[in-house]
């Protein structure tokens, strides 16, 4: 069974659906991109798929064994997250706050999961700076393995370029494909309609029209070829 199944989700507020009849599957190792128009529900699905806000109908069904404890969130960030005062080590370590449960204190595994995260996104050598000095690709990259810390299965990526320059951008989707190909299913929100088809696997596009499949089949189809040819879609 997928991952993740997605059956007929509509999606709103105050029981007002800005999305509907929404169908779609996250197998093991997919690499899946949403992408869509302002405004279309991206950030909306993301929360509704981490049971963050309850969907106005439809079900989404885990499967294969997924574990909520096994899926990490990289939310896009805020200003005043951007100026927390706490160190690259302290922040990555906090990944495994779920882990705690009744203690108060991590054990020398959850120590070591940090220690490994930081290898793996290459922020070892930061790993006593203060968050809030470091450049936004920095920061990025502390979030990320962060979030590996409480991912053992799926990662969520909620626009994880934005604000970033060109080059920072291009090392942040490189990191994440590494990820992809170490055996972390991803699911991420992105505007960067080239970046999505360049990395990804499968893509969902939302919006007044909805595609679900593989990148191949989005490149060909008349939806994939007006938003590649119009470049980037929206935010939100």
């Amino acid at each position: 069974m997928s991952y993740l199944r997605v059956k007929d989700l509509s999606l709103g507020y105050d029981g007002k659906a800005i999305l509907s009849n929404l169908n779609f599957t996250v197998n093991e190792g997919d690499y899946l991109c949403i992408v869509g128009e302002n405004g279309s529900g991206k950030t909306t699905l993301m929360k509704t798929l981490l049971h963050l806000q309850q969907p106005i109908s439809g079900t989404i069904e885990t499967g294969d064994g997924l574990m909520s404890n096994e899926i990490g969130y990289l939310p896009q960030q805020t200003i005043v997250q951007r100026d927390f005062p706490a160190s690259v080590r302290e922040i990555v370590l906090s990944g495994c706050q779920a882990r705690l449960k009744n203690r108060f204190f991590y054990t020398k595994q959850e120590k070591e999961l940090a220690e490994e995260n930081m290898e793996r996104m290459r922020i070892k050598d930061i790993a006593d700076k203060c968050y809030r000095d470091l450049s936004g690709g920095q920061q990025q990259r502390v979030l990320l393995a962060r979030a590996l810390c409480a991912a053992k299965k799926i990662l969520l990526l909620d626009e994880p370029v934005t604000g970033l320059d060109p080059k920072v951008s291009i090392e942040m989707y490189g990191l994440i494909s590494e990820l992809n190909k170490q055996g972390i299913t991803i699911i991420m929100i992105s505007h960067d309609i080239a970046a999505a088809v360049r990395y990804a696997s499968h893509i969902l596009h939302i919006g007044s029209k909805i595609y679900f499949g593989t990148k191949e089949n989005y490149v060909r189809s008349s939806l994939g070829q007006y938003f590649l040819s119009a470049g980037e879609v929206g935010n939100g």
